[in-house]
């Protein structure tokens, strides 16, 4: 039986007196349900000496650490049926490790998540090469992508809400894109504990956009081991089968009947080792979906991911029109993690909502154009449960 969230927050903090374990944020287990300031503090340096900051809020039951560098996502607490908390999202004790190492844990993705055909495109009769780094192809904007700057970040608390701005400017040319790209990315904690991601862009040239968030997620916890036992749905018919190198052939496929069918829930290895081409191809998930909704002016449900042993839940909306699941296929046993456990192949999977990869070459596909005057828009929000 899935509690509501409030009841889980409630009966933890009714528990207050009985085992308490150290956490993230230098306190117990004990849930709280209060909101306060979020609060700054120094994580790190970079070699050419920029201040790292890590910021730390909490809301609604939810716990987050968030550090400037990538907007990435630190840690996020949440707890499971018993009240109990831990850290959902993989994810590295220092910045070295992120600097060094990181297959993208936590962070902002721009200006383009997701793969780009050999890091070309021609926008308005013009072409355009990007940063190549991923074989021939361009991942996740290249190789000193949005997850790889220092954003600038100012803390609010707004009503019940609080929460992180987090603002970027990508000059005209960075990493081959054209237009000067101004990103204001904001995360906001709710009362009720969903962390919800609103996205904004303007560009002063025609240039292509798509920005998503790249958290790793462990429901069980962080460094607990596989996320093959998580059951997840998503609402989609179609997906787009991929070529050996990752990039969609422009086909817009049935899951029907396939491994790629999770409009009912199921566990996540039911099907990942099936002699499929396309589960050969990502040696497991790592494909768009096309989500039956399409497009919306406002987010709706797309997905739902549960760990089974803990109760924890994952439920995501948006407005965007594709989720890429990824199920940590690469990760090999070379990284270890905030709990001082090695990450393995499948230890976290990703839901990455967004645009269809490659689409700036696809043109059947939903466009990515943002030209000036335009406002680049979309909310993803994450609500979780027990």
């Amino acid at each position: 039986m899935e509690l509501n969230r409030r009841t889980v927050i409630a009966g933890a903090a009714a528990a207050a007196g009985a085992a308490a374990t150290t956490t993230a944020f230098g306190g117990t287990a004990h849930a709280s349900s209060g909101r306060g300031k979020p609060v700054r503090s120094l994580f790190g340096r970079l070699a050419d000496g920029t201040k790292v900051h890590r910021w730390s809020l909490e809301n609604g039951g939810t716990r987050m650490k968030v550090l400037s560098y990538g907007g990435i996502v630190q840690s996020l607490e949440i707890p499971d049926r018993r009240g109990r908390y831990t850290n959902v999202s993989l994810g590295f004790d220092t910045i070295e490790e992120y600097v060094a190492s990181s297959p993208y844990f936590g962070a902002l993705i721009g200006r383009y998540g997701n793969r780009v055909d050999q890091g070309r495109f021609t926008l308005d009769g013009t072409p355009y090469q990007l940063s190549v780094n991923d074989g021939e192809n361009s991942l996740h904007g290249g190789a000193q992508g949005f997850d790889k700057r220092v954003w600038d970040v100012e803390p609010f608390t707004r009503g019940s809400d609080v929460g992180l701005y987090l603002y970027y400017t990508s000059v005209d040319g960075e990493m081959g894109y054209p237009g000067t790209l101004r990103t204001k990315v904001t995360y906001t904690l709710t009362r009720d504990g969903d962390w919800r991601v609103d996205y904004e862009a303007t560009t002063d040239k025609a240039t292509v956009v798509n920005l998503t968030s790249h958290v790793y997620w462990n429901l069980a916890g962080e460094g607990s081991g596989s996320i093959h036992d998580h059951e997840l749905s998503i609402a989609a018919s179609r997906y787009t089968p991929v070529d050996p190198g990752l990039i969609p052939t422009g086909e817009l496929a049935r899951v029907a009947a396939t491994p790629f069918d999770f409009r009912r829930a199921k566990p996540v290895g039911r099907d990942i080792r099936t002699a499929h081409q396309q589960v050969l191809y990502g040696q497991g998930f790592d494909h768009n979906w096309v989500l039956d909704k399409g497009i919306t002016r406002r987010p709706e449900q797309v997905a739902v991911l549960r760990d089974p042993s803990s109760g924890r839940t994952l439920r995501i909306a948006t407005n965007e029109p594709g989720l890429q699941f990824y199920s940590g296929n690469f990760l090999d046993g070379t990284l270890v993690g905030t709990g001082g456990r090695v990450y393995r192949q499948g230890d976290g999977l990703c839901l990455e909502t967004q645009h269809f990869p490659d689409s700036p070459n696809q043109p059947s596909f939903p466009s990515t154009v943002l030209r000036p005057g335009q406002t680049y828009r979309t909310t993803t929000v994450h609500s979780f449960g027990a």
